[in-house]
């Protein structure tokens, strides 16, 4: 059919194409994925990945921060119970050493001055640094006089903040 000049629809002349209604096409298939939500689902996983690694990064801290006080609650304990000062000083200071080795690889066999500026990278106040100090005396020499109550609160000061990474000031380096 077709219009004419006058506005009658007139029929489909012989030869004439037949036109047909519009036909949209098919709708696109949900595979394979536009390329937006590959780089999201790539991103998504390494997302996951990454919270999992900090997680068990964290959980296994927490562990070791565990262990720890567990151990200085021990000497504790064993100092209540025997008395024995130089037991204490002793398994105060190894304490104080593994978790010093931590952060210096060197700690378990500085002495004196080295050992003090690995014990001042982290920042206590002098007279917890003078407790710890004597902590090494106390092991060797009996007649150095040894306070357990202010050694063990020195040692606590000194490992809340050591158990903490960004609590540890770099190390210096030696002028030749």
């Amino acid at each position: 059919m077709m219009w004419q000049a006058t506005g009658q629809l007139q029929a489909n002349p012989a030869g004439a194409p037949e036109l047909r209604d519009i036909h949209v096409p098919a709708d696109p298939s949900w595979w394979p994925p536009a390329p937006g939500w590959w780089l999201l689902a790539v991103l998504a996983l390494a997302l996951v990945f990454a919270a999992t690694r900090a997680w068990r990064r964290a959980r296994r801290r927490r562990r070791a921060q565990r262990l720890v006080w567990r151990e200085l609650e021990a000497c504790r304990l064993r100092h209540a119970r025997d008395a024995d000062d130089v037991r204490l000083a002793t398994g105060l200071h190894q304490l104080l050493r593994r978790v010093a080795r931590l952060h210096d690889p060197d700690a378990i066999r500085q002495q004196g001055a080295a050992w003090q500026a690995t014990l001042q990278r982290v920042p206590v106040t002098p007279g917890v640094l003078q407790q710890l100090m004597a902590l090494d005396q106390a092991i060797y020499r009996n007649d150095v006089p040894f306070d357990p109550p202010q050694a063990l609160a020195a040692v606590r000061t000194w490992l809340t903040l050591a158990l903490r990474p960004r609590n540890w000031k770099p190390v210096v380096a030696a002028h030749a």
